[in-house]
This record gives C-alpha cells, structure tokens and sequence, in this order.
C-alpha cells in the first residue's frame, strides 16, 4: 500500500510538472508572437514613409532598364536587388547625357531572401519615384533546373512584399 500511494505521488508530481512545461512553452510562444508582431508594425511603420503607387507613372514602362524603382530579380539562391537613386541635381539641363548618366547612379545589391525587407527599408526615399511599387521577375541567368526553387523563391519574395504593404509589380522572365 506504501509503494501505491509513493507511486502515485510521484505519478502525480510529473504531471505537475509537465502541465508546468507546457504553461511555460505557451508563454515564451506568445513572446516571441508579440516580438514578432511588433517587428512586423515597426518595418510597415517605416516602409509607409514612402508614398503609395502612382500606376499612370510606371504603366507604359516594359523594359527592366527603363524601371525608376527598385527592381528584384530571383535567382534560385539569391535576389538581386537594382535601384536607381535620384539625380542629385534638379536641373533637367544635361539630365541623362554624358554628363550626367543614369547608369552612374543604379547600383546592385545581391541578398539573401530573408534580407530584403530590411533593404528596401534602408533605401532613400528617392529611390522609389513611382511611389511604394517594385518589379520583380525571375533572373533570366537562372538554371533551368532549378526553375521550382526559382518560382518558390519568386513568391515568397511576393509574401514579405505584401506583409510590407509594397505594391507588386511581376514581370516575366525575358
């Protein structure tokens, strides 16, 4: 009868802390969910600085050199992020000769998927002239082979765009 009632004593105390195990798990579970909701209002928070699209600005452009916003093109392992800064000098005089080429002020940043959030979010405000919108297309140099991972990374670059509140402009591959 002894070694019963020290059984179920200790039966009991493991329930206990099982239940205990649990109730902690939840509680760290929810931390890091209010972190991470907190870190996703903070990025739309920033990323709202930048105005909202305006479609008549960037409708008649087709080619990705002639695009003005940041464009991403995906690769199976890698984004590649272009941007065009805006021209320092206001002046139309001179703007897109020798003297002043466009091709001086693009740049490209290659990242992981997981890093393009927090680079659009460093971009400068003039690096989005059509407003809060960005081309995105898969990288023409892509293996074949890896066409999947390709589209998988194409549409998760999409999900992060959309969680930002970025405006979504998806061109095919050329």
């Amino acid at each position: 009868m002894a070694l019963l009632l020290a059984f179920a004593v200790v039966a009991c105390h493991k329930e206990e802390q099982a239940v205990v195990g649990v109730a902690e798990t939840a509680v760290k579970a929810q931390q890091q969910a209010q972190a991470t909701a907190t870190e996703h209002d903070r990025r739309r928070a920033a990323i709202s600085r930048i105005p909202l699209p305006t479609k008549s600005l960037y409708t008649n452009v087709h080619e990705p050199g002639e695009w003005a916003n940041p464009f991403i093109s995906v690769d199976a392992d890698h984004l590649n992020l272009r941007i065009t800064m805006a021209d320092a000098n206001p002046s139309d005089m001179g703007a897109g000769t020798l003297l002043r080429p466009t091709a001086a002020r693009r740049q490209e940043l290659q990242l992981r998927p997981g890093e393009l959030p927090e680079a659009l979010l460093a971009l400068p405000a003039g690096a989005w002239r059509y407003g809060r919108v960005v081309a995105i297309a898969e990288s023409p140099l892509a293996d074949r082979k890896k066409r999947a991972s390709v589209r998988r990374n194409v549409e998760a670059a999409i999900q992060q765009l959309n969680d930002l509140g970025v405006v979504v402009e998806e061109w095919p591959s050329r």
